[in-house]
C-alpha cells in the first residue's frame, strides 16, 4: 500500500524567554493512502501540533515531512500555499469560516483561490449534500454549530483533496451533531477515497478507525490497528 504521509524523527519546540518547551520528540510514522488514522491523547499530548507539522501549517524544530513523497519541511510558504489549496484539507474545532461570506460563499473559496471556473458548482452541490442548501445565503452568525462544521466541511473537499486532516471536529458539538458530523465526515472519506487524519479524545470516534496513533507527552507511546 502507498504511504502518503512520512514523517522521520520529526520533533517540535518552544522558546519561551530563556526555557525551551518540547511539545513533541522523535515522532516517526507513515500513513497508508486511503486510511483512516486516528491521533489520540490527552489535552497537551501534541495532537494538534502534529496536525500543524503534517499539514504544512506549522514546521518542525528538526525531522522531515514527507507527503506523496515530496519533502515540504523546508518549503517556503509561497511553495505550501499551492500544495495545501490541492492536495490538503483542513477542518478545525473552531470551523475558521469567514465571517464575511455567507455559507455559498464559505464553501466556494478555496476553489476560487485556484480560478476554478466550477467552483460555485461543486459548492452548489456539496450543500446540497449536506442538507444546507435553504442556509446557502444565511451569514456566518445565522448558523448552528453542527451547521458551521457542515460548511467548514464543504469548503475542506471542494477542491477534491487526497488528505483531509481534522481536529476535534465534533469537540464544539453536542452529541446528535457530532454524530451527523462524523457520518459525513467518513462517508465522503470512503465515496472520495480521501485518506482521513483525525485528532481526538473521543473514543468512540476512534474505534471507527483502521489505525489509532496514541500521544502522550508529545512522544508516539502507542499504534494500534484495527
Amino acid at each position: 500500500m502507498k504511504q502518503i504521509i512520512e514523517t522521520n524523527g520529526l520533533s517540535k519546540e518552544y522558546r519561551v524567554g530563556d526555557r525551551i518547551l518540547p511539545v513533541l520528540q522523535d515522532i516517526s510514522l507513515a500513513v497508508t493512502e486511503g486510511s483512516f488514522t486516528v491521533i489520540s491523547g490527552s489535552s497537551g499530548s501534541g495532537k494538534t501540533t502534529l496536525l500543524s507539522l503534517l499539514s504544512g501549517i506549522d514546521r518542525p524544530s528538526r525531522g522531515r515531512v514527507l507527503l506523496d513523497g515530496l519533502d515540504i519541511t523546508d518549503y517556503s510558504e509561497n511553495e505550501l500555499a499551492p500544495l495545501r489549496n490541492e492536495m490538503i484539507g483542513f477542518v478545525f474545532q473552531a470551523f475558521h469560516l469567514v465571517p464575511s461570506l455567507n455559507a455559498l460563499e464559505n464553501v466556494m473559496f478555496p476553489a476560487e483561490l485556484k480560478r476554478d471556473a466550477g467552483a460555485r458548482e461543486k459548492a452548489i452541490e456539496l450543500l446540497k449534500r449536506v442538507g444546507l442548501w435553504e442556509r446557502r445565503n444565511n451569514s456566518v452568525e445565522q448558523l448552528s454549530g453542527g451547521e458551521k462544521q457542515r460548511v467548514a466541511i464543504c469548503r475542506a473537499l471542494i477542491n477534491r483533496p487526497r488528505i483531509l486532516f481534522a481536529d476535534e471536529p465534533t469537540g464544539n458539538l453536542d452529541s446528535d451533531n457530532s454524530n451527523e458530523v462524523m457520518k459525513l465526515l467518513l462517508g465522503l472519506h470512503r465515496e472520495y477515497g480521501t485518506t482521513l487524519v483525525m485528532a481526538t479524545h473521543n473514543s468512540e470516534i476512534s474505534a471507527m478507525a483502521n489505525r489509532i496513533l496514541r500521544l502522550r507527552d508529545g512522544s508516539l507511546v502507542g499504534d494500534v490497528e484495527q
